[in-house]
């Protein structure tokens, strides 16, 4: 239950009713989930009582959402290290949901809290798991060392396209949790990723 009462369906405005209707659509679309899951549009409810906050917020998810620099696995794996090195429940809820229908399996779901020990992923995916925890730790810390050899990897826009990414799932948790805005059911039973003791 969150802190704060939501805009209601009823009480939103046209500009809030076409942003819950559209981000129904895809996050049923990227979950495989009804439209109408409780909870679902639970941080969208929040920024509709702002509705210019509500709009702005709408475009950067736009933007991320269209950002094709970096392999969904990737993406995966980055924006559920944040949510689960931050705790934020609703941002491992979804992300372990999309995750799944992007290719992660359980076992590398239930393997990120321990990383670097885990023979399920690449040296790549490590180097990821361990900038989006360095990324989401207070205070952030990235050591010359590891952003050298991510660039190994990735080129000048993927580095900002994995930090923003990283960045933004930072702000959806850090906007979530003080809310009070817990996980909505996108996983139902099936495995989470564990949240992590702010991570290595």
């Amino acid at each position: 239950m969150s802190r704060l009462p939501g805009v209601s369906d009823r009480d939103a405005g046209f500009g809030a009713k076409i942003a819950f209707f559209f981000t129904r659509r895809k996050l049923a679309r990227l979950t495989g989930l009804g439209p109408d899951a409780a909870g679902m549009l639970e941080p969208l409810r929040m920024y509709a009582h702002i509705p210019r906050l509500l709009t702005a917020y709408g475009r950067l998810e736009q933007a991320e959402s269209r950002l094709d620099i970096l392999t969904p696995r990737h993406r995966a794996l980055a924006e559920l290290k944040a949510a689960t090195t931050v705790r934020c429940e609703y941002c491992i809820d979804l992300g372990s949901q999309i995750a799944r229908r992007w290719g992660i399996t359980d076992e590398e779901l239930l393997a990120l809290s321990d990383h670097r020990d885990a023979p399920c992923f690449s040296e790549v995916d490590k180097l990821i798991l361990d900038y989006a925890t360095a990324v989401s730790r207070t205070p952030v810390e990235v050591s010359d060392r590891l952003f050298d050899a991510l660039h190994a990897h990735f080129d000048t826009a993927q580095l900002v396209g994995l930090t923003h990414v990283i960045g933004l799932g930072n702000l959806r948790a850090r906007f979530n949790i003080p809310l009070g805005i817990g996980a909505a059911g996108f996983s139902g039973d099936r495995v989470c990723a564990l949240p992590g003791a702010g991570g290595r």
